[in-house]
């Protein structure tokens, strides 16, 4: 089982929600193995009714060939996606995730055409989404609000231990310049040198916090 953790990105992709209900995509960028698909699926179990995750590293050719073969039909389309995910997708209640949709380009040229449309939302995950292999002939859609993704920082990777005190200590102790003492001083570096040794990733965290 995935241990969850609290991550700042997800007030971001709230922000996106609110703001700009369904006139954008959005594309998460970042490293492999930072958690991407991980908190995108917990904010859409969390803040929709229903949602979509469609992996390109799994799918197989009947997927591909949805957004080949039927992106001028957005009805037919969105009718065998539902079919073959088993899901029932809700107008502007639902959310469609491309997770890893560097891998098949066509998908995030259909973007332009599904944001006009209007119906859902959709999220958008990948690492190294600009370069030119995986934009190479497709017209990149200019409906998108893109944010980065990165390991977890400082505060993120002492929430992961259930620790929520020890940020906020530093920040009064920094404002009001006041001494930790040698004990407290010592105990704060020690977790500072396990976080820069396991380098903010989430699956270290999942281990020590079991």
């Amino acid at each position: 089982m995935t241990t969850i953790f609290e991550r700042k990105i997800y007030d971001k992709i709230s922000e996106w929600k609110e703001k700009y209900d369904g006139k954008y995509a959005l594309p998460i960028e970042g490293a492999r193995r930072v958690g991407k698909t991980t908190v995108v699926k917990q904010f859409a179990e969390n803040e929709y009714r229903s949602y979509i995750i469609i992996d390109f590293s799994k799918v197989d050719k009947n997927v591909n060939d949805l957004f080949t073969d039927h992106a001028g039909n957005l009805d037919r389309f969105f009718l065998y996606l539902q079919q073959i995910y088993r899901t029932i997708i809700h107008e502007r209640e639902s959310v469609i995730v491309f997770d890893e949709v560097q891998l098949f380009p066509p998908a995030r040229q259909m973007i332009k055409h599904l944001v006009a449309d209007g119906r859902y939302d959709y999220i958008e995950t990948g690492s190294l989404l600009s370069i030119k292999q995986n934009v190479n002939d497709i017209l990149i859609p200019s409906e998108e609000m893109s944010i980065d993704m990165h390991p977890m920082d400082f505060e993120e990777f002492l929430w992961a231990q259930k620790d929520y005190v020890t940020v906020p200590l530093l920040r009064k102790a920094f404002e009001e310049r006041l001494p930790l003492g040698r004990s407290m001083h010592r105990r704060i570096l020690n977790l500072y040198n396990i976080y820069m040794l396991v380098g903010g990733m989430p699956q270290p965290p999942e281990a020590l916090s079991t």
